[in-house]
């Protein structure tokens, strides 16, 4: 039994089901799960609790006893995978998690057409009760008496109540990694659904968020839609007879495992052809998943702006944009992903020439590759729509510290990083355009002041202390 829990959607690692019914574990999550996942793994009386999440992960998880993959010769310390129906979790997980709640928390929605909750939602809606339920109850079957549960993100915000119901002595903390909607947005979600996805998250005893006004977000919806008793200057919401505090921890990066990682050969080698790919010009770098908060579109029209104002830099400069595929099972991503590589195309046919490739457009995703390109940056545009935190933006100045910041004030990092970074209105694409011609003409010593500050910003909460200030919250 253990006294540390961590639930999460995703697990520390993944694994891929060969042509020959072989299986080969990787380490799976990205940068915000395997930054936890390292903390976690160094927790003698921790278990991380995931879900199947592939065809590979079933494999792996059905011949063992009770879903428990304890080291496996992986080195993942102790993990239990869940086993969900494939139709419960594609319910759960795309319809109601990736398509509703997400669409909801980053104002995504073209609302004259969607969203419509009708009778196929409501059956997508019990799906998304029943895995929280299969995580509420794995949870209680593996904590000890007064364990801690540390439960993550949109995908389980059912699980703090239901856990709560069945072991009332685990002291449970729930974080969102993403924003959090205003009640006028988090609004349209049926009134029953948003009721139940705010009385889940106070089953917690501790909601914790990664800026204060996503914090404040959640408060204000506990209000308005629950009537709760909120008390904002102690950050405490009372509602059905509990009390539950609302923290922000603030999510930063471990720069010098970031910096040992990018040492190693296989970026090295990636640096040595991004810099024979791109000679001498100069550069600016966007690292993204294609996912539509992330804003690649205007992005690149802002690049396509800029080079047209400024035929100075023609054959001077190089836009490397890394747009890694991401949940192309649903159609508006699919679509996405053709509507970056379409402008894509339309910049080099406009400007390229002979000798110059204005825009490097990758879409293999390569984390070697990404930490190379962190290090040659000159300029670094992180531009999305809405964003829980934004690691790239953190990771960015770390690994080149003398790279200017164009930074979206929607991003949750502007709260940290935005004194120090070029800030822009991410619907501008004009003054985005503006923005990326002063980082590429900033001086020097401005860059290297800039620089150094966002550099400390970014390392001033690494995962061991944001995970560590929740626990000692509880």
């Amino acid at each position: 039994m253990s006294a540390t829990l961590v639930a999460s959607n995703r697990g520390p690692v993944s694994f891929v089901l060969s042509e020959d019914g072989s299986l080969t574990m990787r380490r799976g999550g990205g940068g915000l799960v395997s930054g936890l996942a390292e903390v976690v793994r160094g927790r003698a009386d921790a278990l991380w609790i995931c879900a199947a999440l592939s065809d590979g992960d079933r494999g792996a998880v059905r011949p063992a006893p009770g879903g428990r993959l304890d080291h496996a010769g992986h080195d993942t310390g102790a993990l239990r995978m869940l086993d969900i129906p494939q139709a419960t979790f594609h319910r759960a997980y795309n319809a109601v998690a990736n398509s509703t709640l997400w669409f909801v928390h980053h104002l995504l929605y073209d609302t004259p057409n969607r969203p419509q909750f009708d009778a196929r939602f409501r059956r997508e809606w019990e799906s998304y009760r029943t895995y929280n339920e299969a995580f509420a109850t794995a949870l209680a079957e593996e904590a000890s008496h007064g364990a801690r549960a540390m439960v993550q993100d949109y995908h389980l915000a059912l699980v703090p109540a239901m856990l709560r119901g069945e072991r009332p002595d685990v002291r449970i903390a729930h974080f969102s990694h993403t924003p959090w909607a205003p009640p006028e947005y988090f609004g349209l979600l049926p009134d029953d659904v948003a009721a139940e996805l705010l009385e889940g998250i106070l089953g917690a005893d501790h909601a914790g968020f990664l800026t204060a006004r996503w914090a404040g977000a959640f408060m204000d919806c506990c209000e308005k839609v629950l009537g709760a008793r909120v008390d904002r200057a102690g950050r405490v919401v009372v509602h059905d007879g509990r009390a539950t505090r609302v923290g922000v921890h603030g999510l930063g990066v471990d720069g010098g495992a970031l910096w040992a990682r990018a040492r190693e050969p296989d970026v090295e080698s990636h640096m040595a052809a991004l810099r024979e790919a791109v000679g001498d010009r100069r550069l600016i770098v966007r690292i993204d998943r294609t996912e539509l908060s992330k804003n690649i579109v205007r992005g690149l029209t802002a690049y396509r702006e800029f080079l047209a104002a400024h035929p100075e830099w023609h054959g001077r400069v190089v836009h490397l944009a890394f747009a890694y595929p991401s949940r192309h099972d649903l159609p508006e991503y699919r679509e996405y992903t053709a509507a970056v590589q379409r402008c894509a195309l339309e910049i080099e046919d406009e400007y390229g020439t002979a000798d110059w490739d204005p825009l490097i457009l990758n879409v293999q995703d390569d984390y070697a590759r990404s930490l190379a390109a962190y290090r040659l940056a000159d300029v670094m545009l992180v531009n999305p729509i809405r964003d829980g935190m934004n690691l790239v933006a953190k990771e960015g100045p770390v690994l080149s510290p003398r790279s200017a910041l164009v930074l979206s004030r929607e991003a949750g990092a502007a709260a940290e990083l935005g004194e120090h970074a070029l800030l822009v209105n991410p619907y501008d694409v004009s003054a985005t355009a503006r923005a990326l011609h002063e980082g590429l003409v900033m001086p020097e010593d401005e860059r290297a002041r800039r620089g150094a500050e966002l550099a400390a910003a970014a390392t001033a909460l690494p995962p061991q202390r944001w995970f560590a200030d929740q626990l000692a919250a509880l």
